[in-house]
């Protein structure tokens, strides 16, 4: 079976499970898309590790990871989600060590956190796509982007729109300081947004 490569489209607020978020990964040559089902947690580090300004005062676990696996000179080659079942993904690390090669399971969630850490692909099979896969259209992902803005709990109490640059970037250091990541992603898409 052939693997199909997926890139990182955007995390957000889980509308239908409290407390998680959804990942939504999309398939690089094709319009699907794979929602994934993610804790705080995991979503907080993948929104650190995809924003290359925010820098955690102290590592977070993916980081120690990811320390640890270059002191001893292993690398991450690919992730893998390879099946679901139940609506849980499963997926493996592909590693690599004096030309060696290990299989490790993981969880989805991170798995990705680690393949953005070691800049390395992520793939799935047809299988998986054809079964938990779904296409979204344009009017369809700005409607989304919209209701998650206005019910995430972090952007009811400041209208973030409405700062300036430097408000926003202050914002930031703010959100990064009190290891509130996720505020800080947020706030960097709304920089992206502003520029």
């Amino acid at each position: 079976m052939s693997l199909i490569r997926l890139t990182i489209n955007r995390i957000s607020y889980s509308q239908t499970h409290n407390g998680a978020y959804a990942l939504l990964l999309n398939e690089k040559n094709g319009e699907r898309k794979l929602p994934v089902v993610i804790g705080g947690f995991e979503a907080q580090s993948i929104a650190v590790a995809l924003e290359k300004e925010i820098k955690p005062p102290r590592p977070l676990t993916h980081d120690l990871f990811k320390n640890f696996s270059d002191c001893f000179e292993i690398k991450i080659k690919q992730v893998i989600i390879h099946k679901i079942v139940d609506g849980v993904f499963f997926s493996s690390l592909i590693c690599v060590r004096d030309k060696i090669e290990e299989i490790i399971d993981s969880r989805t969630s991170d798995a990705i956190a680690l393949a953005i850490r070691f800049n390395s692909p992520i793939f799935t099979y047809e299988n998986v796509l054809d079964k938990a896969g779904i296409i979204i259209k344009a009017e369809e992902t700005e409607k989304i982007k919209k209701e998650v803005s206005n019910k995430n709990p972090k952007t009811k109490k400041i209208d973030y729109s409405k700062l300036s640059l430097i408000q926003l970037e202050k914002a930031v250091a703010i959100a990064v300081k009190n290891e509130d990541y996720e505020l800080a992603a947020f706030l960097r898409d709304e920089i992206n947004r502003k520029k």
